[in-house]
């Protein structure tokens, strides 16, 4: 059985997207890949070679006014001499992201996480689920119940702390975790057939 290496490179303002971060953590675990939780805040050489020897990257910030938080993007410039020289091609990559409002453009973080990966010849894989909570007999508590398609959308609410993260964007990134290691997975042992 092939053990894929999963680095989550994130950032946290309040809390609430590091609560989502450790979802799809445990979600990549526990299918049986090995996980690096990298916070970007505090990112040392150390963490940057973990990086650069996983087999996949998933990127998390908040939405900040429609965008990756700055902190996010201060990480991604600094990745430039790795794209450069195409360091991190063909990792497989997906991302999370988390916003006070149900939508609050999300979409255009996940967009951006997308961007950042096809400049690196990265391989992006989505969330895989079906959208959630979009019938008279759904629930706020099925998973992706924000019906997102390229990446975990999590909503918490702006006056609650972590213990605002709604379970089910938990569960969905959990989703989101094993999906890439099974990918991860699958990508690794088929490499590792070719090269034999």
């Amino acid at each position: 059985m092939t053990t894929p290496v999963i680095s989550i490179a994130y950032h946290s303002g309040f809390g609430h997207t590091a609560v989502i971060a450790e979802g799809v953590r445990d979600g990549a675990a526990a299918e049986g890949a090995t996980v690096h939780l990298i916070d970007l805040e505090q990112i040392s050489d150390e963490q940057w070679s973990l990086l650069d020897g996983s087999d996949a990257i998933i990127f998390g910030s908040p939405t900040y006014m429609g965008s990756a938080s700055a902190v996010f993007q201060a990480f991604a410039e600094k990745t430039a001499k790795r794209m450069i020289t195409q360091q991190w091609k063909d990792k497989i990559a997906a991302g999370f992201t988390n916003s006070a409002s149900k939508s609050g453009d999300k979409l255009n973080v996940l967009q951006n996480f997308t961007v950042l990966a096809a400049q690196h010849g990265m391989h992006w894989v989505a969330l895989g689920l079906l959208p959630g909570w979009n019938s008279s007999t759904a629930s706020e508590n099925d998973l992706n119940r924000l019906g997102f398609f390229l990446g975990a959308g999590a909503q918490s609410n702006n006056d609650q702390g972590t213990e605002g993260v709604h379970k089910a964007d938990v569960a969905t990134a959990r989703e989101l975790g094993k999906r890439v290691s099974e990918v991860a997975r699958v990508y690794v042992a088929g490499r590792t057939a070719l090269a034999a």
